[in-house]
């Protein structure tokens, strides 16, 4: 779908573009170089998430983070499942590059996954 571009969704979506980890609502606020309210950018990502510019990866304590990842795209540009790391020392969360296998009963039909690791990352560790 064609949307309006805006300043505010170039500031958001330049800073995810630039990130090499996922960000909370809170970190893409903190670190925004133009002053944008928490309801902007909550519904700049919601829409980057629709249109499947941006994934949306929620810990297992609830807070969302948003990441566009470079390297889990399928060449039709849809974002693949795959697993995510969060860091329980640095809190940050990174998308892991290991293929998602899992099965589900007959009958059923998957939409949507979240799976996401927790522990010490490379860098902490």
């Amino acid at each position: 779908m064609n949307r309006r571009n805006t300043p505010s969704k170039e500031a958001v979506l330049d800073l995810l573009k630039s990130s090499k980890r996922a960000l909370s609502q809170d970190a893409i606020e903190r670190q925004l170089t133009i002053k944008i309210n928490r309801a902007t950018i909550y519904r700049v990502l919601n829409r980057f998430c629709e249109d499947d510019l941006v994934h949306r990866i929620v810990a297992e304590d609830g807070k969302q983070y948003f990441a566009i990842c470079k390297k889990c795209k399928h060449p039709s540009d849809i974002i693949l499942p795959h697993f995510h790391f969060r860091c329980l020392s640095c809190d940050t969360i990174e998308c892991l590059q290991i293929p998602v296998e899992y099965s589900v009963p007959k009958g059923y039909e998957v939409q949507n996954t979240n799976c996401v690791l927790t522990g010490i990352c490379n860098d902490c560790s």
